[in-house]
């Protein structure tokens, strides 16, 4: 059987492409699987995994979607804030490769549409390390998990691909979420939600915010089916679910 992982850190990035996948939880750990054939006949799943933000939690969900057996290739996507000016809320990028900022590794793409480097943080970051992130690598995006599952898919020797929507523009008056992200990199919605209300300067930025990463989320299913089924003949002659209901 072919199995591809497609690993991404919140329900919202994945909802368009997995609408009416298998859904399953294991643990912290979301999975959504769709089995199908292969045009020649062999056996293929797609299985995808959250877990939340940050590197810990990308690990685990690329470990639970290896846990049903080996993967052939793996797509690390979701929302990602924009480093420069130019970088488009609410567009979505098949980027060239991605940096760890705490190692400075860098690990290609396996197949790639736009020249944009995206930059691993360990912290959601503000408009001032976004802007010392763009001086520093020279990257158009950052996010909190990509470099995990760039480095898991080389230590298995199996093709990364990255495929990011922008969240946020450069200079968005946003809060600190770094304040309410729990060691697990899950958002204490709650708590999150009262600041929010209490602080109405964050108001249009958080509404905007919203209004691009629901775009975003569409435009990385269809990059991903693009990618995954480029004459869309599996998704034609095996029942694949009609996102657009």
């Amino acid at each position: 059987m072919t199995r591809t992982a497609i690993i991404a850190a919140l329900p919202g990035e994945l909802k368009p492409l997995v609408r009416e996948w298998q859904h399953e939880r294991h643990g912290a750990v979301d999975l959504w699987r769709w089995p199908h054939p292969m045009p020649n006949g062999d056996a293929a799943e797609w299985v995808a995994a959250c877990a939340g933000a940050g590197v810990d939690a990308a690990t685990r969900a690329f470990a639970a979607a290896e846990n049903s057996g080996p993967i052939d290739q793996v797509f690390s996507v979701g929302w990602a804030g924009a480093l420069h000016k130019v970088m488009e809320p609410g567009l979505v990028y098949s980027v060239a490769g991605v940096i760890d900022a705490r190692t400075g590794e860098m690990s290609p793409a396996a197949d790639w549409h736009d020249d944009i480097w995206l930059v691993t943080s360990p912290i959601v970051a503000n408009e001032p390390e976004k802007r010392r992130l763009a001086a520093a690598y020279g990257a158009g995006l950052v996010d909190m998990e990509a470099a995990a599952i760039a480095r898991l898919a080389q230590m298995r020797n199996i093709p990364f691909y990255c495929v990011k929507g922008v969240s946020d523009s450069l200079d968005d008056d946003l809060p600190d979420f770094n304040r309410f992200l729990g060691p697990d990199g899950k958002l204490a919605l709650a708590r999150f939600t009262v600041f929010a209300l209490m602080h109405p300067r964050y108001w249009p930025s958080l509404i905007r915010m919203g209004e691009n990463s629901k775009k975003a989320s569409h435009g990385i299913a269809d990059m991903v089916l693009g990618i995954l089924d480029k004459e869309g003949t599996i998704r034609n002659r095996n029942g694949y679910p009609d996102r657009r209901r």
